[in-house]
């Protein structure tokens, strides 16, 4: 098993930055893929960035690329979430995941952290 806490959420203008962090414990050799969900009040959960634990590679949603970086230490198995330009649509509870296989699903789940985007 795997355990991830976020950290780092809160509320912040719009035009503002945050970062958010995930710590992960357990198992974290069995980790090949981390990532960024984040679901929006009365909205479905959406996909917001992934990063390959190993290789470093990474992948966008259109909705947030060239304002989020995500990043990751290997060494304190932990991955970041630098938010920049934030916009009042980007308001919604932030999850950190990870999985098992490499583009495959998400196997485990954080519990969230609220991030708020005043206008």
């Amino acid at each position: 098993q795997v355990q991830l806490v976020e950290s780092g959420g809160g509320l912040v203008q719009a035009g503002g930055s945050l970062r958010l962090s995930c710590a992960a414990s357990g198992r974290t050799n069995s980790i090949c893929q981390m990532g960024w969900f984040r679901q929006p009040q009365g909205k479905e959960r959406e996909f917001v960035v992934g990063i390959n634990w190993r290789g470093g590679y990474t992948a966008y949603s259109d909705s947030v690329k060239g304002r989020f970086t995500i990043s990751r230490d290997n060494a304190k198995n932990t991955v970041g979430l630098q938010m920049n330009s934030l916009k009042p649509e980007d308001t919604a509870v932030y999850y950190c995941a990870a999985g098992r296989d490499c583009g495959g699903p998400y196997d485990y789940w954080g519990q969230g952290t609220q991030v708020t985007v005043s206008s």
